[in-house]
């Protein structure tokens, strides 16, 4: 190869790499003279799915400095408060109710006042409670109304209020400080474990009472057998009377359990490349694509959400939304035997981690920040935590070679358009999707990563479940993922049902 020829490839090869980097930087980002724009599609709303839109950081502390001002009530910030506090829960969009948004979409009416709905922990109170408030109009909130009884049928008492993060942390010291040290001797045998690496220790702690110092043990189980507290326990143990399985200390990375590859890959894997930039658009919380428009928005406690969603220019559902991912477990050991998780307590929406670029979703995707505010008087933000793109779907829509009287080929490339946002909820990793295909088709996707829930693997545990490592059972389980669809196919519907049941076993 003479020096002409590898001076040409190496200005091709250099051209390459500046127009991916150029990509890249731009994606998301103003408009450049290097980032191709996708056409004009019709459409324009003119702001119209803004009423669909998340709370704006700035909205959010609106709303936080007028519930401060006007309750009359002292409120503690929820990432510190004690069980006996006031505080603030979560804030989230009130969505407005659907005969006012059609008016305002279709009828030429009002835009509805753009409220909050906050949810309020009165633990500073004569009979602690629950309230949820909607505050509006912002963003200069002058009202709140009170809206636990129209929704709930009654006042919420202040034992259903979903467990704050920093009640999880109050009850890791109360046992690290009040309970553990009871049982020293035994304590020394065992190490920490986190989701498969379970050591056979369960407490059942009593934390019904406000006040912190009155939180007690109500029994003690390790490797089979239950014990009245930890003192009993020690006591069992200094004694020999106890069947003692030595768990091996894991190491840094976890061993069997750490996320790293076991080799390295042997080539890099394949890109998604647009050649001509994106077929679609993304304007505030508005998506076009093709025949396809909707808007879209992130729930605190439900996740993903999409409005106002059509086809041609038709809608054909005013919601489809993420409601509910429930979980029943099985176990012979207690705690795996109780678990039933109901994710939106934890928030869906507030556990939605930032995406990785070529590996949660493909490198050119869009994406798109959440804020949020919950278990905490101040927003946040999770980065890159929602990402849109179109996927070739590596088949063709349809096609046809004919060799018979006539020679021709006809062919269609079949690609479909995703949303897609992850919320990692403890041990596991939910991958929400919604895909919108060129058939007029809308899929609802979830698959569900990260870890299993284990239990300690003792006795008949194998009828509960799968080893997984030498004392680690995988237990068996079932997933339930509940969508809220409102269909206005062919006009508008006045109701809407939900949607659909997986279950599994390790």
């Amino acid at each position: 190869m003479n020096v002409k020829t590898v001076l040409i490839l190496l200005v091709l090869a250099l051209a390459t790499i500046f127009a991916l980097v150029c990509v890249l930087l731009t994606r998301g980002r103003a408009p450049s003279t290097c980032q191709h724009q996708p056409p004009e599609q019709d459409g324009a709303d003119d702001g119209q799915s803004l009423v669909f839109a998340d709370l704006t950081p700035e909205e959010l502390a609106q709303v936080v400095r007028y519930l401060q001002g006007n309750l009359g009530v002292p409120l503690v910030d929820a990432s510190r408060a004690k069980p006996s506090d006031n505080c603030i829960a979560s804030v989230d969009l009130q969505v407005p109710a659907k005969a006012e948004v059609l008016r305002f979409l279709d009828g030429g009416g009002a835009r509805p006042p753009r409220e909050a709905l906050a949810v309020l922990y009165f633990g500073n109170q004569p009979e602690p409670n629950v309230t949820e408030y909607v505050v509006g109009p912002l963003p200069t909130p002058a009202y709140h109304r009170d809206v636990t009884v129209q929704k709930y049928g009654g006042k919420v008492p202040y034992h259903r209020r979903p467990t704050l993060a920093v009640e999880y942390k109050q009850i890791a010291g109360f046992l690290k400080t009040q309970v553990f040290s009871a049982a020293p001797s035994f304590m020394h045998q065992n190490v920490s474990g986190f989701f498969v690496h379970p050591v056979g220790l369960e407490v059942l702690v009593d934390h019904s009472s406000l006040d912190i110092s009155r939180w007690a043990v109500s029994k003690v189980f390790y490797n089979g057998q239950y014990y009245r507290d930890m003192i009993q326990l020690e006591s069992a143990y200094v004694q020999g009377r106890i069947s003692v399985e030595k768990v091996k200390k894991a190491p840094r990375d976890g061993d069997f359990s750490s996320m790293k590859p076991r080799a390295p890959s042997a080539a890099l894997f394949p890109l998604q490349y647009e050649p001509q930039g994106p077929r679609y658009s993304v304007r505030d919380n508005r998506v076009l694509f093709q025949a396809w428009s909707f808007a879209f928005g992130m729930s605190v406690h439900r996740g993903l959400r999409l409005f106002d969603i059509r086809h041609k220019g038709e809608r054909v559902a005013y919601e489809i939304s993420v409601q509910e991912a429930l979980s029943v477990y099985g176990s012979n050991c207690p705690g795996g035997m109780s678990t039933r998780y109901m994710d939106g307590s934890f928030g869906i929406g507030h556990y939605t981690s930032p995406l990785v670029r070529g590996v949660d979703c493909p490198y050119l995707a869009t994406y798109r920040d959440v804020h949020y505010l919950a278990h905490s008087q101040v927003s946040r933000v999770s980065k890159s935590a929602l990402c849109i793109f179109e996927q070739n779907l590596g088949s063709p829509l349809r096609r046809h070679y004919s060799n018979l009287q006539s020679l021709y080929y006809g062919g269609l490339v079949n690609s479909a358009l995703v949303i897609r946002s992850i919320a990692t909820i403890g041990n596991y990793d939910y991958v929400w999707d919604f895909i919108f295909y060129q058939n007029g088709a809308i899929e609802g996707k979830v698959q569900a990563t990260g870890y299993a829930s284990s239990s300690f693997l003792h006795g008949d545990g194998l009828r509960y479940g799968n080893r997984v490592w030498e004392h680690t059972l995988g237990t068996v389980h079932t997933h339930s993922i509940n969508y809220k669809v409102d269909l206005d196919v062919g006009g508008r519907s006045g109701s809407s049902f939900n949607a659909c049941c997986y279950t599994g076993k390790p």
